[in-house]
């Protein structure tokens, strides 16, 4: 018996732009339509009379080309990613009468399988506990931001741009929250959807919202960067001839960045959800984020510098220092603490880091609109001394109200 020697499908066909464990999946899924196109040409082909053998055959990992019979081939394992320790093994069958031989010696045993029952089983109670606690901390999130927006909808005194910008942030954080619960009920609502595979309209939409609502959390964050440094540049106002331009940093920046990459998706990579963070077209999206964050760094340091000079300029008066440091404190905690771990993550590969990378992103960052919320509004001494005083004409008119009643019952 003579013994033929392949390789396993070589080379291996590259999948781009997708997540390592759907590359696996998706490389497989390409050597078997490769195969199957192969049988089909062959059964499309009469075979000679008195040339008895065993057909092109795929075994689920392997394809095994038509073979005389009383002969032998060899594979050798296939070489994707790491789902195989080791690739120098040769799995081995037989043409027989009966067909083809089972594999000798077993993939799981001559390619060293790896075994990854119990690590998928960990990995997938360990992504519940996220997702129930990031879920929690986006809730907990939208609920504080949109009663601090009613706060400085409903007191007249606290209407000003300043305030104005917070609610646009505010309502960035919003819409990131929403954007995480839409994208969780397309993508992973139903476990019987191959996540792999799937390339809806719906999906692709999801995560292009998804997409525009994190650009806008950030470029709102400039916004109220580059805000503070204009108060500290000219005076300190509520003057609103910058307003539009604001918002069109904050809406219209993300909005053409997005339309740029979701046309970029459709022109060059538009397969699957638009989930895969390794193609090299996010950077259509991580680009401006980068950019965002280095100018947020900038004015971090430039306001810290004109700070330190207007708190120690003798002319300036007590009460124009305190409303410096006022919001000063709350903007200069921020821009640091969105923008580290982003700039941290985003220079290593996507599988660097992933559990730390996943607890920043997800539960962590889940809760940083609560930590708006009380940075910018139920911290602030103004929203305070306004509810205050609001709560106090409530109760004086309550109680004159009261002393009216029992007036008229005792006149009556």
């Amino acid at each position: 018996n003579s013994v033929i020697l392949l390789p396993a499908l070589s080379p291996s066909p590259k999948v781009q732009g997708t997540h390592p464990d759907c590359s696996i999946v998706l490389q497989f899924q390409e050597r078997e339509v490769e195969c199957l196109e192969r049988i089909r040409s062959e059964s499309q082909t009469p075979t000679p009379s008195g040339q008895e053998g065993c057909p092109t055959e795929w075994d689920g990992v392997s394809c095994w080309p038509a073979l005389p019979l009383g002969q032998s081939r060899a594979v050798a394992c296939a070489d994707i990613l790491n789902v195989f320790k080791k690739s120098e093994g040769l799995i081995q069958r037989n043409c027989t009468e009966w067909g083809w031989s089972l594999p000798s010696p077993p993939y799981h045993s001559a390619c060293q399988l790896e075994t990854l029952s119990n690590d998928t089983e960990a990995k997938a109670r360990h992504f519940v506990t996220m997702k129930v606690l990031y879920t929690c901390g986006y809730s907990t999130s939208m609920a504080a931001l949109l009663l601090a927006i009613g706060i400085f909808s409903c007191f007249r005194k606290l209407h000003c741009t300043r305030n104005s910008i917070h609610i646009h942030f505010f309502t960035s954080f919003i819409l990131r929250g929403t954007a995480v619960f839409i994208k969780d009920s397309v993508l992973f609502s139903d476990e019987s959807i191959d996540h792999c595979t799937m390339s809806t309209v719906t999906c692709k939409a999801a995560i292009t919202f998804f997409q525009y609502s994190v650009l806008a959390n950030f470029y709102w964050l400039l916004v109220e960067g580059l805000y503070l440094q204009t108060l500290l540049l000219l005076t300190f106002t509520c003057d609103r001839s910058y307003t539009w331009s604001y918002i069109l940093i904050g809406w219209g920046v993300p909005m053409v960045t997005v339309g740029v990459w979701v046309l970029t998706r459709l022109q060059y990579d538009n397969h699957g959800c638009w989930d895969d963070y390794s193609s090299l077209y996010w950077w259509v999206i991580k680009a401006p984020i980068l950019l965002a964050i280095f100018v947020n760094f900038l004015i971090f340091l430039n306001v810290t510098r004109m700070l330190a000079q207007k708190i120690w300029c003798p002319d300036l008066s007590k009460s124009h220092k305190q409303q410096y440091m006022r919001l000063t404190k709350s903007t200069l905690l921020l821009i640091p603490l969105f923008g580290v771990h982003y700039v941290v993550f985003a220079l290593f590969p996507k599988h660097v880091g992933m559990d730390a990378r996943l607890y920043f992103e997800l539960v962590l960052g889940s809760y940083q609109g609560f930590l708006v919320a009380l940075l910018y509004c139920f911290f602030n001494g103004e929203v305070q001394a306004e509810i205050r005083r609001n709560w106090g004409k409530w109760q004086r008119s309550m109680e004159s109200n009261v002393f009216n009643l029992a007036t008229q019952d005792f006149t009556a």
